[in-house]
């Protein structure tokens, strides 16, 4: 799915994976499920790319439905995986989130819990080597990514701002898709490790400058960061405490 004219969507609203093209190559922001290999080979061959065009994975955070095919790539084309080092565990598969989902809609966790098993979520494949950064990094990357630090769904959670992409993929340290519930737009995101945090790092936001806003669940968002960030905040005001 083209967004732009350097930026591409595969998955859905249940789970998305981004991939930003350009001259130099292909960054690929998170790594959805396993079953998105398909799609993105699909995508690339579709845009005349092929998986050694890809240069490197960017992952928002290290949990499960966001590496997918991150180890298929690093291990089978020497492709280098990038997660926060407060993360870099996650994704290795020492460390979990505890953290509860919060509410639940019968329906909704259905959609997801299917839709993931479809697509090979029920079996993670973990990294075993990736490459640290940290806020304020810019990557070496196709679209110099820079490294927001977003704290609060995971230690390491990040945002991803590439101004040739004119977006920020921020991840799960917000959502436009609860994929519990079924709510639709912006709004803070389940599973997540300290929700306060969460909602403070939403500052690290105010001077970003981009069009796009680009959840890991949720449909894209372009009416404005300050918007987003202002809807997050008002719902996360009226939701009962997660426990």
């Amino acid at each position: 799915m083209k967004l732009g004219s350097h930026l591409h969507r595969i998955g859905n609203d249940i789970v998305a994976v981004h991939l930003v093209v350009t001259d130099e190559g292909v960054t690929v922001i998170d790594a959805g499920l396993p079953g998105h290999w398909r799609e993105l080979t699909a995508e690339l061959a579709a845009l005349g790319r092929a998986t050694g065009d890809i240069r490197g994975v960017v992952l928002t955070h290290g949990d499960s439905d966001h590496l997918g095919f991150a180890e298929r790539l690093r291990r089978d084309h020497g492709v280098p995986v990038y997660v926060h080092a407060a993360d870099a565990a996650r994704a290795r598969g020492e460390t979990k989130s505890r953290a509860s989902g919060g509410p639940v809609k019968l329906g909704a966790t259905a959609r997801f819990l299917g839709y993931a098993a479809r697509k090979g979520g029920l079996r993670t494949t973990y990294l075993t080597e990736v490459v640290e950064v940290a806020d304020g990094d810019v990557l070496d990357l196709p679209g110099a990514p820079r490294v927001i630090g977003m704290p609060g769904h995971s230690p390491g959670s990040i945002a991803v701002h590439v101004p040739a992409a004119d977006a920020v993929f921020a991840g799960d340290a917000l959502t436009t898709r609860h994929v519990l519930t079924g709510r639709l737009g912006p709004q803070p995101a389940p599973f997540t490790d300290d929700p306060e945090q969460a909602l403070a790092s939403l500052d690290r936001l105010a001077d970003v400058d981009a069009t796009w806003l680009l959840p890991g669940h949720g449909t894209p968002w372009d009416g404005g960061l300050d918007e987003a960030v202002r809807r997050i905040r008002a719902t996360a005001a009226t939701e009962p405490k997660a426990r």
